[in-house]
């Protein structure tokens, strides 16, 4: 199966993962935003984690990434690499005893031990695609990617479930930051293609509207309309 984005989009649209605040909130990032892209909604949920799974594996093969197992940063796609990578290997015709390995970040990092020990409960190995659900600005993902590096670990690539499409204070999409930090990055969607038609559907007014037009005249590493 190949990756579908209006599909995947839709998927992000019918199970609430993207919403609208009357009033803005601070997100990860510091920055204040009337609109989130929350995936937990999806975690908690094994049906929608196994679609989700296997919209991750098409998207991979679609890039022609083989790898052999995925690392979900700590905690929100920590879920989703498990799952994962058992689908992948599963479906590997070599599934087999120490064939793949099932591996977890530790959202704090134990203070002794080396980085395998302190910072996974089962190392990453072999080739890896690491998974984060949401990224703004790049930081935590860069982060965990040094903790990944300091391990010895062979990352391939770094996937985003949704890239909100914003500039990094420097200037420097996430793309940008995280391929400077020696990883390929992508994602399976970005704001700019499904926030036109939530907004639409969801209708949560012109102010708001206009308060995210604002925002990514601002952020955005393009402008973009919602108002017509």
């Amino acid at each position: 199966m190949h990756f579908d984005r209006g599909a995947f989009d839709d998927f992000i649209i019918e199970n609430d993962v993207v919403g609208f605040f009357d009033k803005p909130v601070t997100l990860k990032s510091g920055r204040i935003s009337h609109w989130y892209v929350n995936w937990r909604k999806v975690a908690g949920d094994a049906y929608l984690v196994d679609c989700l799974a296997d919209y991750l594996l098409a998207f991979c093969r679609d890039l022609e990434l083989n790898p052999d197992g995925f690392y979900g940063v700590p905690e929100g796609a920590t879920k989703l690499g498990v799952i994962s990578t058992y689908k992948l290997a599963k479906s590997s015709g070599r599934f087999a005893k120490g064939s793949h390995c099932l591996s977890m970040g530790r959202a704090k990092p134990k203070e002794h031990g080396v980085p395998a020990d302190r910072y996974f409960v089962g190392a990453p190995s072999g080739q890896v695609v690491v998974v984060e659900d949401v990224t703004t600005t790049g930081g935590s993902l860069i982060s965990e990617l040094a903790k990944l590096k300091e391990a010895a670990v062979n990352v391939v690539a770094a996937i985003g479930l949704t890239n909100r499409m914003e500039l990094a204070s420097d200037g420097r999409s996430v793309k940008d930051a995280v391929n400077a930090a020696g990883v390929r990055y992508h994602a399976l969607s970005d704001a700019t293609s499904f926030l036109p038609v939530a907004y639409a559907k969801k209708a949560p007014g012109a102010e708001i509207g206009k308060a995210i037009e604002d925002e990514f005249n601002r952020y955005g590493v393009s402008p973009l309309t919602l108002l017509k």
